[in-house]
């Protein structure tokens, strides 16, 4: 079995005025919130974006467990839309002291170099910053993070910093190279 050196990127933002945002994707895009938590649409969105880019972490979740992460207070899942077909999809998650991590954000195949995920990602982050304001039990957002990989999208970091995120922590570990499972068993 090979193994490959894997790094993993933190990187934060501490003040809404760091966002630079994007462009809107153009008229055909549309963001929505998914108010309503489902397992099966988050389960859909997580295995179709994460499908060739190595996200495993949740494929082995039983139903309940889905339904206990996304019922969480806070927990958002914001999707893009390509004319009333899912495109891609950012997922916040709150933590103590009023720090949101954005837990997934990716686009699916197909929607990926299209200018679609630098819009996306610029409303998960504006959406990030105002979370407490939609869930008045939690902290005012004082700090927005994220982390990405070497086995993500050859954009991710590059988008990540255009947005005004700054690098706090780099990780390396050798890992052993697996096919990625793509968004379903032979895909």
């Amino acid at each position: 079995m090979s193994t490959i050196t894997l790094t993993t990127w933190s990187l934060e933002m501490t003040s809404p005025a760091d966002l630079v945002p994007a462009a809107p994707a153009g008229p055909e895009i549309s963001i929505a919130r998914a108010e309503v938590p489902s397992p099966e649409f988050s389960r859909f969105l997580y295995a179709s974006v994460g499908g060739d880019i190595h996200w495993t972490d949740r494929l082995a979740l039983t139903r309940a467990q889905w339904v206990e992460q996304l019922g969480r207070p806070g927990v958002e899942t914001w999707v893009a839309y390509d004319r009333g077909t899912p495109a891609g999809y950012v997922e916040l998650d709150p933590q103590d002291d009023g720090v949101v991590e954005i837990m997934y954000f990716g686009l699916l195949p197909d929607f990926r170099g299209r200018r679609i995920g630098g819009h996306l990602l610029s409303v998960g982050i504006a959406r990030a910053w105002s979370l407490a304001e939609r869930w008045p039990e939690l902290e005012p957002t004082r700090r927005v993070w994220v982390h990405t990989c070497s086995q993500d999208g050859p954009t991710a970091m590059s988008n990540y910093q255009r947005r005004g995120f700054k690098i706090f922590k780099t990780e390396t570990e050798s890992k052993v190279d697996t096919p990625t499972p793509g968004p379903w068993p032979g895909a």
